[in-house]
């Protein structure tokens, strides 16, 4: 399992997971929102199921010498 998610995304779906259970919390959005558990772990792991589905990947690539 490598890491697919890089930086920029890393932050984003953790900002994204945190206001979504932040919400469904408040009872803003009800009780779908605490969806946002899947972004918050994907970017915590630092590994979306569905990027290798698709063949895409947010990190950088490092070149082997």
């Amino acid at each position: 399992m490598k890491t697919n998610v890089g930086g920029i995304d890393k932050i984003l779906r953790i900002a994204v997971g945190i206001a979504l259970i932040a919400m469904a919390y408040m009872n803003v959005v009800g009780v779908w929102g605490y969806i946002g558990v899947v972004p918050l772990l994907t970017g915590l792991i630092g590994w979306c199921p569905v990027y290798p589905l698709l063949g895409i990947s947010s990190c950088p690539i490092k070149k082997s010498s």
